[in-house]
Order: C-alpha cells, then sequence, then structure tokens
C-alpha cells in the first residue's frame, strides 16, 4: 500500500507518521509512505507557495504552480485527494474502500486560506473532510486519515481480528474495554467478561454496543435502516430498556 502527502510541513507529518505501528509497517515494507515537500515544485529563491486571494479577503491561499509540479513530477498514486472542509465527509467505510485500493492514494494538504481551487478541478479527483470544524492546515487532518486506513492494511496490525470488530463496523460504537485488575479502587470488571464463557460474552458486548449507540449515537442506528428483531432481543435480555416503534432511531 503506498500512500503519498503532499505538504509545506514534510518533516511533521513524517515525524508522526514514523512512530507507532504506522512507523514499524513502514521500515518493514508494508506500508509505502512517501511524504512530499510542496516547496520543492517552485521555482523562485523565497520558495513561495502561497499569494494573496484574488478579489481580497484576509488570509493566504496556496498557489496552483507548486502543486501541479509535484504531482506532475513525482506522479503519486490516485485517488489524489484534497484535504478541506468542503470535501465529502471521512469515515470508517471510506477508510476500508482506500485501504483495499491496489494503487494506493494521495492526499494534499490545504494551508492557510486553503488552496487555489483549480488545484481540485483540474488536478485532484475529490476532496475529503475529517470533519464539521476548520483547522490551520490539512496536515492533522492527514495524519488521522493515514493512520485510520493504514492500520486496516493487511499486517499493520499484529492481530488482525483487533480491526474487524470495533466502533462503526455494523453502524455501532464499540463495546466498553477492560483489562487487569479486575478489581481497581473498589470498581469491578464485569461478571461477565471474567466468566470465559465466549458465547455469553459476545451476547453482552452486543447489548453494550446497541445500547451505547442508542444513548450517544443515535444517528449511527438511524443511518444503519434502525433496530433489528436480534437487535431488540439481546437488548431486553440484558436488562436495556426496549425503545418504542415510534422511538427507534430509523422508525
Amino acid at each position: 500500500m503506498r500512500i503519498d502527502v503532499l505538504t509545506i510541513f514534510p518533516d511533521l507529518v513524517g515525524g508522526y507518521l514514523a512512530q507507532s505501528l504506522v512507523g514499524k509497517a513502514w521500515r518493514q515494507g508494508v506500508l509505502d509512505l512517501r511524504v512530499h515537500d510542496l516547496r520543492s515544485g517552485t521555482d523562485d529563491p523565497h520558495r513561495s507557495v502561497d499569494d494573496t486571494p484574488y478579489g481580497g479577503g484576509a488570509g493566504m491561499v496556496l498557489r496552483p504552480e507548486p502543486i501541479f509540479a509535484v504531482v506532475e513530477r513525482e506522479l503519486p498514486p490516485r485517488p489524489l485527494l484534497v484535504l478541506g472542509p468542503g470535501g465529502r465527509r471521512f469515515d470508517q467505510t471510506w477508510a476500508r474502500d482506500l485501504a483495499t485500493t491496489t494503487s494506493g492514494f494521495s492526499l494534499i494538504c490545504g494551508r492557510y486560506e486553503g488552496v487555489d481551487q483549480r488545484v481540485a478541478d483540474h488536478l485532484a479527483d475529490g476532496e475529503l473532510s475529517i470533519g464539521d470544524f476548520v483547522l490551520a492546515g490539512g496536515e492533522a487532518a492527514a495524519l488521522v486519515v493515514v493512520e485510520t486506513v493504514a492500520r486496516l492494511v493487511p499486517g499493520v496490525v499484529g492481530n488482525e481480528a483487533s480491526t474487524a470488530d470495533e466502533s462503526f463496523d455494523e453502524g455501532l460504537l464499540e463495546y466498553p474495554q477492560y483489562t487487569r485488575p479486575a478489581e481497581f479502587r473498589g470498581w469491578s470488571v464485569p461478571e461477565t467478561l471474567r466468566s470465559g464463557d465466549h458465547g455469553r460474552i459476545a451476547r453482552w458486548r452486543r447489548a453494550q454496543a446497541l445500547a451505547r449507540t442508542l444513548a450517544r449515537r443515535p444517528d449511527l442506528v438511524q443511518r444503519r435502516g434502525g433496530l433489528w428483531a436480534e437487535d431488540l432481543q439481546v437488548l431486553e435480555d440484558h436488562g436495556y430498556p426496549v425503545p418504542s416503534p415510534d422511538d427507534r432511531p430509523g422508525a
């Protein structure tokens, strides 16, 4: 899996990606991460990558020439995505799609007031947003995307089963997790998790995931089409109030 990041802060991006599981996979050749300095596409002594916006206004805009130059020279893998608040919302489903691309993908980090629109219109394949908020630049967003996708690539996470049952799979938040000690300051790990009964544990976890999602993110339940008959049964079996038909997300 090859992932390219185009930025004016290559040391910031590369330094972070060199750490943890992503960095280990990079060093082992499981991931081919390439960070490109957009200033290398400039041809002036000051290596200028930005300019004032046409029409006036505060801030600066990344110029198209350096970005086009780096892309045309380095030929990063496609899709090539511009990071910015106006893009399609990134989610776990999109992450899994990117993780299965054969050629990889690339990210362009915006800065200041953004990127010249001609980059999005005539160079990139789309735009990506990690949420409805504004960052100082796209580097933090790029790190979010790379780490989310990279951990889904086979060989990056040691125990690949850990990526198969987690938040947002099946449209649910993940169940709560516990580790040793079994009791801490009077708070005990639920007895079910210590029972050794894997079927019982699986049902408990399902009930917890459903209850947690209903309480915190009912929009996710609605997006997956509401509650299924087996969902209602597992909630009832574990003592959770079962929403009436009119109150169920997706009803």
